[in-house]
């Protein structure tokens, strides 16, 4: 009699493994340069992974974040909506009828000194992210909307006359950080502070990268910098995917280890690449994203 019913039964289970999870959950990543993964192979990473909703083949951090997620047993629909050198008020004022709709999450990456006219000051990128959390939440209430801060610019740093001048470097990635959880205490829409900057500042201060990258890069250290000093190396946004990853599930980057594969795919080195999933994920604790 069992035999009998075996092909059926078969086919059923077939079929629910090949049926995707029914609680398959949407974000958006909405940003510039720094979220597509400028000057790195992360820019072309796996576009077929996620939705670009701009049509240009874009991969980027938010393909990271979907490698991650498929690793972790997740699934999750990415989607992006970049541009480069842009504020945050831009894609609420050129892009809304592309990012208007419901969404689970969405991560919000501004410009890198916050306001390119006046660096530094937080008041413009913080009430746009207010207004695109707005949006966001008019579609869906239960969405979580977290805010990106990003990292030290070395060019900004280490280079006579940048708002940055003469400081140490990690400060540029302290004060936007500062900005960032200062506007999501105060709540009205913000979920999350995606904390990339102070990440960066805990490879430097661990010994992981070297902090000045005009002399070379130090034996046994990596540079989180592009060519420029300015954009992400691949390490760097590697590290900016982990916390992006961490912050909105709210799962350790560790449980990857011995499985994540999009490391090997960008040739970063497998200790590198280790040690950066137990910084992002020293630094999501500190943070209390995970536990």
């Amino acid at each position: 009699m069992l035999r009998r019913f075996l092909p059926a039964l078969l086919a059923v289970l077939l079929f629910v493994a090949a049926a995707p999870p029914a609680l398959a959950r949407t974000v958006l990543f909405i940003g510039n340069s720094f979220t597509f993964g400028a000057n790195s192979a992360v820019h072309r990473y796996r576009p077929d992974r996620v939705s670009d909703l701009n049509g240009e083949g874009t991969g980027g951090v938010p393909a990271l974040f979907k490698t991650f997620a498929e690793e972790a047993g997740l699934d999750w629909q990415v989607s992006l909506e970049t541009s480069p050198g842009k504020e945050l008020a831009w894609h609420l004022d050129n892009k809304r009828a592309l990012i208007d709709r419901a969404w689970d999450a969405v991560v919000l990456q501004g410009y890198s000194t916050l306001d390119p006219r006046r660096p530094g000051d937080p008041a413009r990128h913080v009430a746009a992210a207010r207004k695109l959390a707005a949006l966001f939440r008019a579609r869906n209430p239960g969405v979580t909307v977290d805010l990106v801060a990003t990292w030290s610019r070395a060019d900004l740093t280490y280079r006579p006359g940048a708002r940055w001048s003469g400081q140490p470097i990690e400060r540029m990635g302290d004060d936007l950080a500062i900005a960032t959880d200062r506007a999501v205490a105060e709540g009205r829409g913000l979920s999350a502070t995606v904390a990339v900057g102070s990440a960066w500042n805990r490879a430097f201060r661990d010994g992981l990268a070297d902090p000045y990258p005009y002399d070379g890069v130090a034996y046994g250290q990596i540079n989180l910098w592009s060519w420029d000093q300015y954009h992400a190396s691949a390490e760097g946004y590697y590290l900016a995917a982990l916390m992006a990853f961490g912050t909105v599930t709210r799962l350790d980057p560790r449980l990857l280890e011995g499985r994540e594969r999009a490391a090997d795919d960008l040739g970063l080195e497998p200790r590198v690449a280790s040690r950066l999933r137990a910084l992002a994920s020293d630094e999501l604790r500190a943070r209390g994203h995970i536990v």
